[in-house]
């Protein structure tokens, strides 16, 4: 065990970082028991079997990619809730009822061969003549985490591949080369992962040949984040691309050439894109390109002939530029235009841009406010069909399809309605941070809202890695909280934030809560606490919060550095001890974000929010309960464990632990233990705000 560095603090409690022990299980199993104890009753299982009725509803959209002829989907629900693989047509999907063709019954799977299999997605092989899709790599997790096993399926015969390909579970990337070959990236053995434990090589790996003998392709630096490289099949612009992720914002990008690989000379935080002869590009922060007098703002999206640039062209299209208000969240390719979701002040817009016309933009489809909707294409290669997802906190999801210069999308799917919204409102409010910065939030409550403090509300937010947090509908949140009644007959306000570190308003709203700065996005977020109890919203004792991974730090940070704002905490799958976290899990991976511990000086501002380290004896702190899961390979079980032990021991008992043996860092693997797990988060914190 390599020595931990003097400047950081003794843990009493690092017997609980042994995942898989006997004494911290039993340790866990006791928290559980003593958890179901307080909260599980008559109402709440009510409340539970209301829940899954929506996670499992048949009316719910069946999500689906187009694949050749065929459009493939996952669903599970109450009969099947390990899942099914499956596909239909068009015409068929167009149905109230698709007749559906079973690829894989995950459920039967997991029956014969005796693991809890999670799908995680599948990869297809695409044919010559893009329409005759049949082999593809699934990937299957065994207890829900991020390591997964990858195995080949043909979906003609719809069975495993004999004598396929099939690598043993561990944080796996793959694409296919050809019909015998793919390039990969798995644990090859020691040395072959990075210190974030992710792939450090791609290797060429042919059929019939075992993974230690695979060819080495491309490889990064261990100390680097990952390695992957990929294949764009794209008819006349096939091509093979490596990605070196140095950390989450940094990256370089290579093309194969010449039997070797040619990097794509562009600073390592802007994101590169490829799509037939186009290249696009995002600075994540101001950029002037070498050799050229102009500056381009973060954020913004340019465009350039491939080739031109790798000839040394610097000559580029700005497609996007942002302002104040307005920023660029994602971008898809048709095959002939590219669609921009952009958000002006939270709320969506969408703008097509024909490469044809000098990238003449306009708008895609009209957007309601205080709602969220994103284009995307159908198929990049073969039409210029786009999806359109419309949603908000108080109107079910709506799918359209439609085609770039063929009029408005048509409605294909609708979510249905899981609570009365008739008597339910949304508006937006900006609360002010401590530096005076404008903190945009969402509330959703009853139209005729007492504000005398009295509603019992739940501040949710999230506040990093560039996330945008946006309107959409939760048939949870519905019957879960806006739904509940107290005593005196209030409903439920909920509140989502905006804070710093998230991405609503671009990379500089990212940026400006990084490592050093990362107390502005706790500041909004206590901003905006501040401005619900101003307003008479609520007081103290009818506020809670929550948040997940994260947003687990976000509120475990509430719990510990603003305790008197609130009244109750629920902390999910969380970072918590930031002294520790580069060593448990992934937790590498995110010193760009938050900062490394072993260097004195950064730890120097780590500390003032490592909600682990800022706990003390004799603080009111609010109820809180603490949940993860044991087989979270991404953050991992142990920061949850360590808080909620270390509280205990400093005598709050008002703090509760809950922790799901499977589930990996979602927490749930099955639509059941998700309605567990969210009714036990809601169930606690309503109980605690209206006792």
């Amino acid at each position: 065990m390599t020595e931990e560095p003097t400047h950081l603090p003794d843990d009493e409690f690092l017997w609980l970082e042994d995942i898989y022990g006997e004494k911290p299980l039993d340790w866990v199993r006791d928290q559980n028991t003593r958890t179901q104890a307080k909260l599980v009753d008559r109402k709440f299982l009510e409340l539970e079997q209301s829940v899954l009725e929506v996670l499992d509803s048949e009316e719910r959209i069946p999500a689906v990619t187009k694949r050749g002829n065929f459009y493939y989907n996952f669903w599970r629900d109450k009969t099947n809730p390990r899942g099914l693989w499956r596909r239909t047509t068009w015409e068929s999907y167009l149905q109230d009822s698709p007749e559906w063709d079973i690829l894989l019954d995950v459920d039967a799977l997991a029956a014969a061969e005796g693991t809890e299999w999670v799908f995680a997605g599948s990869q297809f092989l695409r044919p010559a003549d893009g329409t005759s899709y049949r082999r593809a790599l699934l990937r299957l997790s065994p207890d829900g985490g991020d390591a997964v096993t990858l195995r080949e399926f043909d979906v003609e015969i719809r069975s495993f591949v004999d004598g396929g390909f099939e690598i043993p579970a561990a944080k796996t990337y793959a694409s296919w080369l050809d019909e015998d070959t793919i390039m990969l990236g798995t644990d090859f053995g020691p040395g072959s992962m990075t210190t974030s434990s992710y792939p450090r090589t791609s290797r060429i790996l042919r059929r019939g040949q075992s993974p230690a003998d695979a060819e080495p392709y491309f490889e990064v630096p261990a100390e680097h984040m990952l390695a992957q490289a990929v294949h764009d099949s794209t008819p006349g612009y096939e091509r093979e691309i490596a990605v070196d992720v140095i950390d989450f914002f940094n990256y370089r990008n290579y093309l194969r050439r010449d039997g070797g690989w040619l990097p794509i000379d562009v600073p390592t935080d802007v994101e590169v894109g490829f799509h037939q002869q186009w290249l696009t590009l995002r600075p994540q922060t101001d950029w002037q390109p070498a050799g050229t007098d102009t500056t381009y703002p973060a954020g913004s999206l340019l465009a350039a002939g491939l080739e031109d640039f790798l000839a040394g062209s610097r000559d580029l299209i700005a497609l996007f530029t942002p302002d104040a208000g307005t920023s660029l969240q994602s971008w898809s390719w048709t095959q002939n235009f590219l669609l921009l979701n952009l958000l002006q002040d939270v709320s969506s817009q969408v703008l097509v841009l024909d490469p044809a016309q000098n990238w003449a933009a306009a708008e895609l489809d009209a957007c309601p406010p205080l709602h969220s909707v994103d284009a995307s294409a159908v198929d990049d290669e073969d039409s210029d069909d786009y999806w359109l997802v419309a949603t908000g906190f108080l109107t079910p999801s709506t799918l359209s399809r439609g085609t770039v210069a063929g009029g408005p999308a048509t409605a294909v799917k609708s979510s249905p309605s899981f609570f009365d919204a008739s008597g339910h409102t949304v508006e937006q409010h900006f609360a002010v941070s401590k530096d005076g910065t404008k903190i945009p939030y969402f509330q959703v409550g009853p139209k005729d809202l007492t504000y005398d403090g009295g509603n019992p509300t739940l501040l949710s937010g999230y506040g990093g890695f560039e996330v945008s947090r946006t309107p959409a509908y939760s048939g949870t949140v519905g019957r879960a909280w806006l739904q509940q009644r107290t005593a005196d007959g209030r409903g439920g306000v909920y509140v989502l934030a905006n804070i710093r570190g998230g991405g609503e308003y671009g990379p500089a709203w990212h940026r400006a809560a990084l490592q050093a700065n990362r107390h502005r996005a706790y500041e909004d977020f206590a901003a905006v606490a501040q401005d619900l109890m101003d307003r008479g919203v609520t007081r103290r004792e009818r506020l809670g919060c929550s948040g997940g991974s994260n947003g687990g730090l976000l509120v475990g940070n509430m719990l510990t550095r603003y305790p008197p704002l609130f009244g109750a905490v629920s902390c999910g799958v969380p970072l918590l001890d930031m002294a520790r976290y580069t060593k448990l899990s992934a937790g590498y991976s995110w010193i760009a974000e938050y900062g490394d511990p072993e260097d004195p000086a950064q730890w120097d501002f780590i500390r003032t929010f490592s909600p682990y380290h800022l706990l003390e004896s004799g603080t009111d702190y609010p109820d809180t309960l603490i949940w993860t899961a044991t087989s979270d390979d991404r953050v991992g079980p142990v920061q949850a464990r360590k808080m909620a032990a270390r509280m205990q021991a400093l005598g709050a008992e008002n703090v509760w632990f809950h922790e799901a043996l499977e589930g990996g860092h979602a927490g749930a693997s099955d639509n059941k233990q998700a309605a567990r797990l969210q009714t036990l988060s809601n169930t606690f914190l309503w109980n605690a705000l209206t006792d």
